[in-house]
């Protein structure tokens, strides 16, 4: 599992809207029950790459906790979430802002804004037991030097075994699927050349350390209004 997952899991799925502050900051709805969407999991970056920045695209950082999904689960119930966890890892969902905003607005599917290749950054795969809380855990994303996003898994709207009763209740989940839990506020773009550090700490301590730059894509989709 921990150098496998992101080669055999079948499916990313992204929870929208989990931190109070990040609602505010993008002027969202702030959901009655767990609202997700799924990502292709030929999106996945390993850490020390480059994220593809495809020509128009404003491209926006989400640092997040991803859930490794550690067995094939239905219905399952909060009480047991635990036994459906292999462990955790430190990811950022990248998102085509401008594209996202547009599709919004006609009411269309947000499959690209998520979609592009690169655009799922992940750190080394961290078994659960290294992390018996999960919802005491600190994130961060810099930018350089700058520093863009400092939260806590506590603020969470729905917390982890929630989530896991939520999504199961519609889609069966399967080891090796990533389930995303969200970001903190103070998301924001992401330009070529950037480089960037997320850190997943626990009490002072590094758990994950996930490090990427930023390249203009050469070919492929290009964004027009």
């Amino acid at each position: 599992m921990a150098s496998t997952f992101a080669r055999t899991g079948r499916k990313i799925v992204a929870i929208g809207r989990n931190y109070a502050e990040h609602i505010k900051e993008l002027n969202n709805a702030t959901p009655k029950e767990p609202f997700f969407f799924l990502k292709p999991t030929t999106s996945y970056l390993a850490s020390g790459g480059s994220v593809e920045i495809p020509s128009g695209i404003l491209a926006h950082y989400e640092v997040e906790l991803g859930v490794v999904i550690g067995k094939t689960g239905r219905n399952i119930l909060p009480s047991d979430a635990q036994n459906y966890i292999a462990g955790y890892a430190l990811a950022v969902d990248m998102t085509a802002r401008n594209l996202q905003d547009v599709v919004k607005k006609k009411g269309h599917p947000w499959s690209a804004a998520k979609g592009f290749d690169t655009f799922t950054p992940i750190g080394d795969f961290i078994p659960k037991n290294k992390i018996p809380d999960p919802d005491n855990l600190k994130l961060t994303l810099k930018i350089g030097d700058a520093l863009k996003q400092n939260g806590h898994t506590s603020d969470m709207l729905f917390k982890i075994p929630r989530l896991l009763q939520h999504v199961s209740s519609i889609m069966t989940l399967e080891e090796g699927d990533l389930l995303l839990t969200g970001t903190p506020s103070g998301v924001g773009p992401l330009n070529p050349g950037d480089n960037v550090e997320c850190t997943l700490e626990n009490d002072g301590d590094v758990l994950s350390r996930l490090v990427f730059n930023a390249v203009q894509r050469q070919g492929g989709y290009q964004f027009r209004d």
